[in-house]
């Protein structure tokens, strides 16, 4: 059963995220003048919500990092190696919701991020973009989400200085997320 009542009228529903139709990307400056985009597409994870009580939500979402796909297949090989995300050895990328503030449509949701082996706590400005009936007869929901990160507090340190200045690789992150959800 997906939806469960607890006191009062609260309900609590579970919703799973469907890959197919959600899109993790990020965004990060090379050179100092332009924009690396890249995605992962490995991507899962379970959602609570709580129609009463937005507070009373919940995120759990795991990302395979082996996944990373900058459409550069050099770029991701390097991306995947020790200089980056060791996929060896931290095969996942992993978060995990610890408070949810905010309205049933807009709100904020923060939680513990782990990446490499350190984890942080991240806020997430998510959007919720409405439900809808899929043609099964099941029930989905659109959210999106974004925040900024810096990857070397997740020890993510590879870089080269140019001899103009600067690096090749920028340290902010900017991550966005548009994902579907499937009511369990």
């Amino acid at each position: 059963m997906s939806t469960t009542a607890t006191a009062g009228t609260q309900t609590r529903t579970t919703w799973a995220i469907d890959p197919a139709h959600t899109h993790v990307a990020f965004a990060v400056k090379h050179l100092m003048i332009s924009t690396v985009r890249g995605r992962f597409t490995g991507v899962s994870g379970t959602v609570h919500t709580d129609e009463a009580d937005p507070a009373k939500g919940d995120v759990e979402i795991e990302i395979d990092a082996a996944t990373i796909d900058t459409r550069e297949p050099q770029r991701d090989a390097h991306l995947k190696s020790p200089d980056f995300l060791d996929v060896e050895k931290f095969p996942k990328l992993t978060f995990k919701s610890t408070r949810v503030t905010g309205t049933a449509d807009q709100f904020k949701v923060t939680g513990d991020l782990t990446i490499h082996g350190v984890t942080k706590q991240v806020v997430l400005d998510v959007t919720s973009e409405g439900r809808a009936k899929d043609p099964w007869g099941g029930e989905r929901a659109g959210f999106t989400a974004s925040t900024a990160l810096k990857r070397g507090e997740f020890g993510l340190n590879w870089n080269q200085v140019l001899e103009t200045g600067g690096f090749l690789v920028g340290d902010e992150i900017k991550i966005s997320i548009d994902a579907e959800l499937v009511k369990k």
